[in-house]
């Protein structure tokens, strides 16, 4: 099993933050799959499938979701990345009602593309379908 981030794969926000991810994360311990792709659809629960969240499963096939998933994903990475531990002493309920916030206005902030992401050559093995 991987760690795997299911992110929106129209939205930019969600593209940079892969982005981001691919570029620090030198060990490859992290994979990535749209929403709305098959990947999705075959591990994930419809509920959790949703475009407006961040969904992380881990190699041991827990998952979290919004504010939560960021933070596991980060932990992950391991070194200096595991400061974004300190988030989660602010409770689930009030890093969501920000994560709800940005999520509800994230394409009028940051644009959405006409399609999901499609892997590039660098990224094909870590960009599951």
């Amino acid at each position: 099993m991987h760690n795997i981030i299911f992110f929106d794969g129209v939205c930019m926000l969600c593209n940079s933050l892969v982005d981001f991810l691919l570029k620090i994360d030198r060990k490859g311990i992290l994979f990535f799959a749209p929403l709305q792709g098959e990947s999705a659809a075959s591990i994930l629960e419809p509920e959790l499938r949703k475009n407006d969240m961040v969904v992380f499963r881990d190699f041991h096939g827990t998952v979290s979701v919004k504010s939560t998933a960021i933070i596991e994903m980060f932990l992950q990475l391991g070194g200096i990345w595991k400061l974004f531990a300190v988030f989660k002493i602010i409770p689930v309920a009030i890093r969501d009602i920000i994560y709800d916030y940005i999520a509800g206005h994230r394409f009028r902030i940051f644009g959405k593309r006409e399609q999901c992401r499609m892997p590039s050559a660098e990224t094909r093995g870590r960009i599951l379908p």
